[in-house]
Order: structure tokens, then C-alpha cells, then sequence
């Protein structure tokens, strides 16, 4: 099954049609990743934002386990550059004042956070943002996995990507 790539000048959207897929498209990502980046990722339980995750990391390099942070609200992956990887899903009333945030979001590296939503008033406006989708509520179906930039450096990384999507992706 081929992926299907729609872009413009602010957006690429993609299909992803099974897990490996997924892991592909994060080590794609990855080869375009600084180590300076925001990443928030949005869909619901189980559509595959920990799945790109892993795929970020193989791409980096990283051969360790990946897991979701759902109940450690945060693991670090010591990859290069490290990853600050965050799952907000737990944080009851987004409040992210114990949590740190601010030392990670200012280190070398790349902060990718899991339901950005929930905290979104202490957030950088300028970030990745992806966004992962089931194609008809179905979770055996595929995804559609839409990124979007905002601020200056995130849109110059997503006019990259768009430019360099392989062909037959």
C-alpha cells in the first residue's frame, strides 16, 4: 500500500497504513531533527503517537526500549541528540508547575510531549505539531497523520520535510 502525500506551505499530510509505517515516518523525521525542537503530538489512546516515537529515536540512532511515559510523565533517552520524551495525559487540571518543564524546553535536545492540550497555556507556541488520526474510529485501519509548524524554525524544518518526502513513501 503506498502513502498518499498531500502538502502545502503549511502543512504535509500522510496516510499511514500499519505500525512499521509509522516507525518509518519517525525515522524520516528524525534525519531532518537538530536537536532543538518541540514536538507535540496529538491523537487519541492508541493511535500511534508512542509508535512515532520509536520511530524518532530508531532514526537517531537509539536501539533502547521505548515506552509510553504515561505514569512516569516523562522519560529521557539518551540519544543523539537526547530526547525529552513527555505524556501529559495524567496531569490532572494541566498543571505543570512540579514538573520541570522549563529546564527541558530550554536544553539541547528535543522535547516531543503526548497531549499538548492539557497543558497547553505554559507551552511554546513555536513547535511541530503532529497530529495522528484513525481513519473512521477504526484502530485496525490507518492513520492520517497530518504535521503542522509554527514559528520560524519549526516551519523551516516542516518546508524541508515536504521538500524531501521519497517517493513512494
Amino acid at each position: 500500500m503506498s502513502i498518499t502525500v498531500y502538502r502545502s506551505d503549511k502543512w504535509m499530510q500522510q496516510c499511514i497504513p500499519g505500525e512499521e509505517d509509522m516507525i518509518r515516518l519517525g525515522m524520516f523525521l528524525a534525519t531532518f531533527l537538530k536537536g532543538e525542537e518541540i514536538i507535540y503530538l496529538r491523537g487519541e489512546l492508541g493511535a500511534g503517537k508512542t509508535t512515532l516515537v520509536r520511530g524518532i529515536l530508531r532514526g537517531l540512532g537509539f536501539t533502547g526500549r521505548v515506552t509510553s511515559p504515561s505514569f512516569t510523565l516523562m522519560n529521557v533517552y539518551d540519544s543523539q541528540p537526547p530526547v525529552y520524551h513527555f505524556d501529559f495525559y495524567r496531569l490532572e487540571g494541566g498543571d505543570l508547575t512540579d514538573l520541570g518543564l522549563e529546564d527541558y524546553l530550554g536544553k539541547k535536545g528535543i522535547t516531543i510531549i503526548e497531549w499538548p492540550e492539557i497543558g497547553a497555556s505554559h507551552l511554546p507556541q513555536d513547535a511541530l505539531i503532529i497530529n495522528i488520526e484513525l481513519v473512521e474510529g477504526d484502530y485496525d485501519r490507518e492513520r492520517m497523520v497530518t504535521i503542522q509548524a509554527s514559528g520560524p524554525e519549526h516551519i523551516k524544518l516542516l518546508e524541508e520535510l515536504t521538500q524531501n518526502v521519497p517517493t513512494g513513501y
